[in-house]
């Protein structure tokens, strides 16, 4: 195992170095923002805990994808890749537990930790070959084939929702809206093959825009009801609901252009910058969205006309 996480650092290193940045620096440099965000989240915000807990979450998610697990587990036996998966899970969650320890947010710390822990043991069965049903078709393959790596947590969402209700916790409500909205940006961190791509017979502008209609078509399937079901018993905060339905809508299209501007290569250190400024301000999305949109007609005109 030592090997392994001596690999990571290293291949993290040469990821800093490729864009310039020194590793240290680079650590320096993130762990400023974080704090930086961290106290402006909880200034701004009553629902700052819950804030931290997606955003850790959206790191973990990329950790917990299908492949890399069976890859690791072809490497190491199972009790060390479980071992490993934990690790790495609350290696990334540290920094974000302190943070939620120093403003005495025990709820989020023992959220955190279980779905830190809960990412590191969810695809360690592996011998079950059943397909499961979605509500997607077959043309949003995002959906079709996020969908039934993410189906059990929707219910988790859903769960989350008529708890707040319960409890009368508007805050853990917007966290169980917020939730699903992380759920589907999961969707978007692996590029597909460039054949899929090339099968479009269209410009690259058309097939932005299909790509970004088609996600906020299909992730309303499972939005729209937590957000009817809040409005309905939270109606006096519908202003603040509709609020963080637009921004989580935002971010899914960010997301979209995001993973199209370094197409074919996986989303990078550069766009998790851009992902952290955004969290911190979400209104840059206005300038980036466009940015990114352009950078991904540029990066897929060899494939579109």
């Amino acid at each position: 195992m030592k090997k392994y996480f001596s690999l990571q650092i290293k291949l993290s290193s040469r990821k800093f170095r490729e864009i310039g940045i020194h590793p240290i620096l680079a650590i320096i440099l993130l762990i400023s923002a974080l704090i930086a965000l961290s106290i402006y989240i909880f200034k701004k915000t009553e629902f700052a805990p819950y804030i931290i807990v997606l955003l850790t979450l959206s790191f973990t998610t990329k950790l917990a994808e299908i492949k890399r697990n069976e890859f690791l587990k072809t490497i190491f036996k199972s009790n060390q890749h479980i071992k490993i998966r934990i690790i790495e899970n609350l290696i990334l969650a540290f920094p974000f537990l302190i943070i939620l320890l120093f403003y005495h947010s025990f709820l989020a710390v023992g959220l955190l930790l279980i779905i830190s822990i809960g990412f590191a043991i969810q695809n360690i069965k592996t011998d079950y070959h059943f397909t499961i049903p979605t509500p997607y078709f077959k043309k949003p393959f995002e959906f079709t084939a996020g969908f039934r790596k993410t189906f059990y947590l929707i219910p988790l969402a859903y769960i989350l929702t008529v708890i707040s209700i319960s409890v009368d916790n508007f805050n853990l409500g917007i966290f169980s809206l917020l939730l699903i909205f992380v759920i589907y940006f999961s969707y978007y961190f692996k590029p597909e093959e460039e054949y899929f791509v090339w099968t479009f017979n269209s410009n690259t502008k058309s097939f932005l825009f299909y790509k970004i209609k088609t996600a906020l078509l299909h992730s309303s399937y499972f939005v729209v009801p937590i957000l009817l079901t809040l409005s309905y018993f939270y109606f006096s905060e519908i202003w603040n609901i509709l609020l963080f339905l637009i921004i989580g809508y935002s971010f899914l299209i960010f997301f979209i252009v995001a993973k199209y501007s370094t197409y074919p290569d996986e989303i990078g250190v550069v766009q998790g910058i851009i992902l952290a400024l955004s969290i911190f301000f979400p209104p840059i999305l206005l300038v980036i969205i466009p940015m990114l949109f352009s950078q991904s007609q540029k990066r897929l005109n060899y494939l579109l006309q």
